[in-house]
């Protein structure tokens, strides 16, 4: 090992694999990454024959409307095409939400992914959070947000489900939400970004009912397509038009439109993945709470988050974790949580057994 491990927290996301096997002296193929929530079965075959096909069409400028993939997508979700515009992932959605949303003053559903405060900061808006409570299992209170938002906030971020707690809010109390954003006169955005790993409806239909807010969603976490950058925006028509206004020329290229239509159009690989993914949940939140010190959170995503409560740091957990050539991600940066919690995601079983022994290895010590 060579140096110092200077990624830690300095750039505030997972998925810090080349940096880690950088300081190992190891490829990153050789990194167990449960710091990055990604589809551990990769991407649907279909996609690599879709990105090999459109190889030679690298030579002109991509589509900029992203015609077949906006048009798969309102398909998917049986809405029309102007009801939806495609992005370089939902990042770059959440990095243009100050300059189209109107005001200056938000509330952010915490904890939360640190890139909403970050654009909005940029932005030159003040921001706020509502915190959830460990305690109730980061459920949402409505009867706690409908005061908060009696403070007056011309923005609400909710990522449903919750990142990174796993926590899901249902459709009924989301409905319920944008009622209570009607009455404050708050517009609200919610990242969906995770929910493909849920059997929940999403708030699709009653954003665009409502007219105002915007639902922000990932291809890339689903279909493991993180190296590709492919995410979407579904609102209101009007809204729709006036993001796509904003959205740099050529935003998704030409690589990026094919896998995403490829693979929207691969339903059985959505089935294997929900099969999957809840197997081996359940068996790595039971392994996890087996271990001592540990209380992982149910879940409805492909992720855990775990507090220690042995007084053992989520910092120096990681830290030892890296020599057996694992990440994790610590949480103290989310606001809302401190030292003692981490997420890990969930990845395949010979994987998840490793991370349990490795943890159990660990912790012993």
């Amino acid at each position: 090992m060579h140096g110092s491990y200077q990624i830690k927290q300095s750039f505030g996301h997972g998925g810090t694999v080349y940096a880690a096997a950088r300081y190992l002296g190891v490829a990153p193929e050789e990194i167990l990454d449960f710091s990055a929530s990604i589809n551990p079965l990769g991407p649907p075959p279909v996609v690599r024959e879709a990105v090999m096909a459109a190889y030679d069409r690298i030579v002109h400028y991509p589509d900029p409307e992203a015609t077949e993939l906006r048009e798969a997508l309102a398909r998917r979700h049986e809405i029309t095409p102007s009801e939806v515009c495609p992005a370089n992932g939902s990042t770059e959605l959440i990095h243009l939400l100050p300059r189209l949303i109107p005001g200056s003053r938000a509330l952010i559903v915490a904890p939360p992914f640190s890139e909403y405060a970050a654009a909005l900061e940029k932005g030159g808006w003040e921001v706020h959070y509502f915190f959830l409570e460990s305690g109730n299992g980061f459920s949402l209170s409505l009867s706690r947000l409908a005061e908060r938002l009696a403070d007056g906030f011309d923005l609400l971020i909710l990522a449903n489900p919750g990142n990174p707690t796993g926590a899901l809010v249902p459709l009924a109390e989301v409905n319920n939400m944008l009622e209570l954003c009607r009455i404050s006169g708050t517009i609200p955005v919610i990242d969906e970004a995770f929910i493909d790993f849920c059997e929940e409806e999403s708030a699709i239909s009653a954003v665009i009912g409502d007219g105002r807010g915007l639902v922000s969603r990932s291809l890339t976490k689903f279909y493991a397509l993180p190296g590709l950058r492919l995410g979407y925006a579904v609102a209101a028509t009007e809204v729709i038009e006036r993001l796509s206004g904003l959205i740099p020329p050529w935003s998704v290229g030409t690589l990026a439109q094919a896998a995403g239509v490829a693979a929207l159009a691969d339903t059985g690989y959505r089935d294997r993945t929900l099969g999957f993914i809840a197997r081996e949940r359940e068996f790595l939140s039971a392994g996890l709470a087996a271990l001592h010190g540990l209380r992982p959170f149910p879940s409805a995503a492909n992720y855990l988050l775990v507090e220690l409560t042995s007084g053992l740091s989520a910092t120096s957990l990681r830290e030892r974790l890296l020599p057996y050539r694992i990440l994790i991600r610590d949480c103290a940066n989310f606001p809302g949580l401190s030292d003692s919690f981490f997420r890990v995601a969930v990845r395949g079983h010979e994987e998840n057994r490793q991370l349990l022994s490795s943890l159990a290895e660990v912790i012993g010590a």
